[in-house]
């Protein structure tokens, strides 16, 4: 028997993108099963719904259209070492067990077999944390501590993003610092328990994100993330790292999935006042940056030395030259902002480990 918490995986065969990638921010998961009552029929990932939102599919499509022909599951009788091994090499989040007549009869979950060891591949590229502001919107308390040292929990907010990049074998990491720098440099020069590699830049100036990349101009050769200092983004980097060399992007922006229903019909008309449509309460979703990126070194050739700009300016001046831009969406429930007071407390408040 499947217990009630596992139950609320499964899905309906005629359950559409938009409720899936719902259910998914409300349970904080990134893979649900279907089911035709009892009997198994697949599975429908983050994954599936983020190709399907790259390929500019409508999210009212319904997720039976987006079944992979290479489903994984196992059989009521493979042994637990098969399932082990099976999860841990697909880094798959549940692994659902069939029966002989294709009823789904039970659902091991990765922490199930794992514990604390995350689900993801390793990527291994180094990692920019922009770490240089004020951190206005938080003062008073930014007037005592510099933001990248704010408390989440039993750790600060910085060590919380090294901790998403550390699950996927990230462990160079270069920290752009200004404001209360010495302070920050202190703080990982006193810790004895760092496993990881970690360095410094100076702005000496506010530069803007884009501006104090070209300070580590020559310095990285390959493939590299560049993170704000006030998000945590929960996500699958192997996914992402994966898109970005597939579709040879320049640079990959990570977007927030904002979706939302409409309880009214919506109204569309042309010149004139003239109705050309009513759509009865749709479901809209729209994409905002999250503060993530995944970098390709060319990327340098969009920046002048000394120059202040952001990084969103740099990559629109990539774009216009013809440069391969990508945009990698994730789940907004995937997504916390931690700069300003209301983000931050309630962040406090629900705090998880990413």
């Amino acid at each position: 028997m499947i217990d009630m918490a596992d139950r609320s995986i499964i899905i309906g065969r005629n359950t559409t993108l938009f409720e899936a990638l719902q259910l998914m921010d409300k349970l904080g998961k990134r893979l649900l099963i279907i089911c035709d009552g009892d009997f198994f029929i697949g599975l429908v990932s983050i994954g599936d719904i983020q190709r399907a939102i790259i390929r500019k599919i409508d999210l009212s499509d319904c997720v039976m259209n987006h079944i992979r022909g290479d489903i994984l599951y196992a059989k009521e009788n493979d042994s637990t070492d098969y399932i082990m091994g099976a999860m841990k090499k697909e880094r798959i989040e549940s692994m659902p067990i069939v029966d002989a007549g294709g009823k789904l009869v039970q659902i091991i979950g990765w922490d199930d077999l794992f514990n604390n060891e995350k689900c993801c591949k390793s990527v291994g590229c180094p990692v920019v944390i922009m770490a240089g502001g004020k951190g206005e919107r938080l003062k008073p308390l930014t007037n005592l501590i510099p933001k990248p040292l704010i408390p989440v929990s039993d750790k600060t907010i910085i060590e919380e993003i090294m901790d998403v990049f550390l699950a996927a074998a990230c462990e160079e990491f270069i920290i752009s610092i200004n404001y209360k720098a010495d302070e920050i440099e202190k703080y990982f020069s006193e810790r004895k328990d760092i496993n990881y590699n970690i360095s410094f830049i100076r702005e000496g100036k506010p530069l803007g994100t884009g501006g104090a990349l070209a300070l580590l101009r020559g310095s990285l050769k390959k493939s590299f993330f560049v993170s704000n200092c006030d998000v945590l983004v929960d996500i699958n980097l192997s996914d992402l790292f994966e898109y970005h060399v597939k579709a040879k992007n320049i640079a990959t922006i990570v977007s927030v999935i904002k979706s939302f229903s409409i309880p009214y019909g919506i109204i569309e008309t042309r010149e004139g006042g003239i109705l050309t449509d009513i759509k009865e309460k749709p479901n809209l979703s729209y994409q905002f940056n999250s503060g993530l990126y995944l970098l390709e070194p060319e990327i340098f050739r969009y920046v002048d030395d000394g120059e202040s700009i952001d990084l969103p300016d740099m990559l629109k001046r990539a774009k216009n030259i013809g440069e391969n831009i990508g945009v990698f969406p994730v789940p907004e429930g995937s997504w916390r902002d931690m700069g300003n007071w209301h983000e931050y407390l309630n962040m406090i408040q629900n705090h998880a480990p990413v």
